[in-house]
């Protein structure tokens, strides 16, 4: 041991001859205005003060509350009209410590009325060309008659006085409303559906050349914004992108369509023998315990012959959901339903898809088994999906997800055949909104506020499930994805913690920025068991709650014992980038003589060197060098004489760990990983020196992308010769 370290020692000398350089360095960019807080420093500064709701560990208080809203609805849906009428009771449950003069009522339909502030909203100057639908939708304002039309809001049968403010409404209650108190009241409301493909829209309707409709229904009736100690009231208008924040609560919902009509709906079925034919009960019950391939309950054969009429009777679905913070329906005669089981830790849960004939063979061949899979992946790495089904509905131009269901694209050509293009998008697309039950269906965090915190932290996990489906899957949420977005314009990029309307580049920024740090933190800096330890810790403590950006940050510091403040810091409140290369590499060989240097200290220090006993030397002169020089410390065993001081650069702003390859002579390569706090005292370089038996030919930083490194140009020695394009780059830039 004492032999060994004795050699460890020489290497540290040499190293640390280099310190008085460095600081006069530092002390250089200081005098130069340089004024950059260390990387470091904890979160202390931004993130809410911890209290008894939200800890300091990222756990919820012991005086944690959140409010629980009820909903009984009936619900009829007018085809020959394209209307909804809803007629909705509901139950507010007021859990929190404070008395409540208003209630705040979410009015999303009217982001598309005539009179909406959404289109105001958007910078945009005259297109070269537009279609003649474009025309008239933007400058002959045709009104089209969207938007609730609020009936009746009353309570005990008085009417409630109200006022709507756009996509809000306030409800003035007779009386506050105590802490622990309920108050029930009622709204009656219609409104004209949309149609979700000229229209556009997160719901409505797709219309078939053979005169049918499909109908993908959410944000259909009012519902009641999230009231907590962290916002108040999230009454922040809905302008069309960042969606919703929510209560929990258990829906009694009864849906009258057509009587030709398939249906599925959030929550379980209660009247099967009103709506399905006794041998559609029959193939659902096989399908139950069919744990490997689908059961069709509906076939495309009966589908295509169920589609060709048109029922003048209606039926009436009834629908259970508990425990749940919002409803969403499918509707159609086109349907062609399958099912099948899936096994998550004991529990039978029902995976299954609605789809028309146009989806196919498309739908059929992979639609319930991708929700299979997603169900068991996301619960293998959160919790276990609490729910009884998931469900995948075909829709043209849609991806959207609600509580056990979703509206998903991805269609084949007209013959049935289709890219691998379009086969991977419905196959992500349905991974991504089926995981969306588990964020924010569950762990319900505020979606109007922090999109990352649902859009993100799914797309992390989607990433695991895809790959699971298929190892060869491109999920594009790689941290090799994000690196043109990263390296973009800095004025046209936001940190991703920014509020939802206000993010430029939406989709990078809320989805595969966030999805690929996760995924380098899992892999690259806490590795896969002490990131999902802490993740599965985080979601399970917020299960059925409303967590905070803080809440997941100081969660997965706290159960994975990792000060990850600077990650959190660097990739989700800046742009910064990161850019770490080779500034140099330089040779050092082993000596039993002291360089002249060395020598003055030896005589200037003579008791502290004469303790050290015998030493060996390092030295960059080759003709100095004496590979043997260690020989008689080691017992026989071989010396790695070939030393390399290597410094390496950071351009970027990011810290991020080092992660090296070395090439030797032989073709053999050593991978060494050195962590992000390597740069705690020097933001600008580090060095470290690197021993071997045998010549290093190469030396590589980052050889498998894992850091989202925007530059590799300087991530290699020797320093390779940039290619055409490399150097077409670079003449551009000039």
């Amino acid at each position: 041991m004492k032999k060994i370290s004795l050699f460890l020692f020489s290497l540290f000398f040499i190293a640390t001859a280099t310190i008085a350089q460095e600081k006069k360095e530092e002390k250089k960019i200081v005098q130069q205005g340089h004024t950059d807080q260390n990387k470091f420093r904890q979160l202390k500064d931004v993130l809410a003060t911890p209290n008894d709701q939200h800890t300091a560990s990222g756990a919820p208080g012991h005086q944690y509350t959140q409010q629980k809203v009820d909903y009984v609805m009936d619900i009829r849906l007018d085809e020959a009209n394209n209307k909804i009428y809803g007629d909705e009771k509901i139950t507010y449950h007021n859990n929190s410590k404070d008395a409540l003069s208003y209630l705040w009522v979410q009015l999303d339909q009217n982001m598309r009325a005539d009179d909406s502030k959404t289109p105001l909203a958007q910078s945009g100057g005259a297109a070269a060309w537009v279609s003649p639908d474009g025309f008239k939708s933007s400058y002959m304002k045709e009104g089209k008659g969207f938007g609730f039309n609020i009936e009746k809001v009353e309570s005990d049968g008085k009417p409630l006085s109200h006022f709507i403010n756009r996509t809000m409404m306030r409800i003035n209650l007779p009386k506050p409303l105590a802490s622990g108190e309920v108050f029930k009241f009622r709204i009656k409301w219609n409104y004209k559906i949309n149609n979700s493909v000229r229209d556009g829209g997160r719901s409505g309707f797709e219309d078939f050349p053979d005169g049918n409709n499909n109908y993908t229904i959410a944000q259909f009736f009012p519902r009641l914004a999230v009231y907590n100690n962290v916002e108040g009231w999230q009454n922040m208008q809905f302008w069309g992108r960042s969606e919703w924040a929510l209560e929990f609560g258990d829906y009694d919902v009864k849906i009258t369509v057509p009587a030709d009509h398939i249906m599925e709906a959030s929550g379980q079925l209660q009247n099967e023998k009103d709506v399905l034919t006794k041998e559609q009960r029959k193939r659902y019950a096989k399908a139950m315990k069919s744990f490997k391939d689908p059961v069709m309950i509906v076939t495309q054969e009966e589908a295509e012959k169920n589609e060709k009429g048109r029922s003048t009777q209606t039926k009436t679905w009834h629908f259970k959901a508990d425990k749940v913070r919002d409803f969403a329906f499918a509707t159609s005669r086109k349907y062609i339903w399958d099912a099948m089981a899936v096994n998550i830790n004991g529990k039978t849960v029902m995976a299954t898809s609605l789809y028309p004939k146009e989806g196919n063979p498309l739908w059929e061949e992979h639609s319930t088994r991708v929700v299979a899979n997603t169900l068991e992946e996301y619960s293998k790495l959160t919790f276990d999906y609490p729910y009884p089904k998931a469900v995948s509905v075909h829709a043209k131009n849609q991806g959207m997800e609600y509580p056990m269901i979703c509206f998903n694209y991805g269609r084949p050509n007209p013959d049935g055949t289709y890219s691998e293009r379009v086969k991977n998008g419905m196959i992500g697309v349905i991974t991504h909104e089926v995981g969306h039950n588990f964020f924010p269906m569950i762990v319900n965090s505020d979606e109007r506020q922090w999109t990352w915190m649902d859009e993100g932290l799914n797309s992390f996990v989607e990433i695991l499930a895809e790959l699971d489906y298929d190892p060869n899957f491109n999920t594009g949420n790689l941290p090799k994805d994000i690196v043109r977005y990263m390296s973009g314009d800095q004025s046209n990029l936001s940190p991703i913690m920014s509020q939802g309307d206000y993010v430029k580049q939406f989709g990078p920024n809320a989805y595969t920025k966030p999805a690929a740090g996760l995924y380098m933190l899992r892999t690259t800096i806490m590795g896969p068991e002490l990131f999902d330890h802490a993740f599965r810790t985080y979601s399970q403590r917020w299960m059925f709650k409303h967590p905070t950006p803080a809440d997941f940050f100081r969660s997965m510091e706290d159960a994975s014992g990792m000060d990850l403040d600077w990650f959190w810091r660097g990739w989700f409140y800046t742009t910064d980038v990161t850019d770490i290369g080779i500034k140099s590499v330089k040779p050092l060989y082993l000596t039993d003589k002291p360089s002249e240097r060395v020598k003055k200290l030896q005589e200037q220090y003579k008791q502290y060197f004469d303790g050290l006993g015998d030493l060996v030397y390092i030295t960059d002169k080759k003709e100095d060098a004496n590979p043997n020089a260690m020989d008689k410390y080691v017992d026989g065993k071989e010396v790695p004489s070939y030393i390399y001081s290597v410094e390496f650069e950071k351009p970027g702003g990011l810290v991020m760990p080092i992660i090296v390859e070395l090439t030797y002579a032989d073709g053999t390569k050593e991978r060494q990983t050195f962590p992000a706090q390597i740069w705690m005292k020097d933001d600008n370089t580090v060095k470290r020196v690197f021993a071997a038996t045998q010549e290093i030919k190469s030396i590589k930083v980052d050889p498998d992308l894992e850091t989202a490194d925007v530059d590799t140009s300087n991530n290699s020695w020797p320093k390779k010769e940039a290619d055409k394009f490399d150097q077409f780059k670079e003449k551009v830039k000039g």
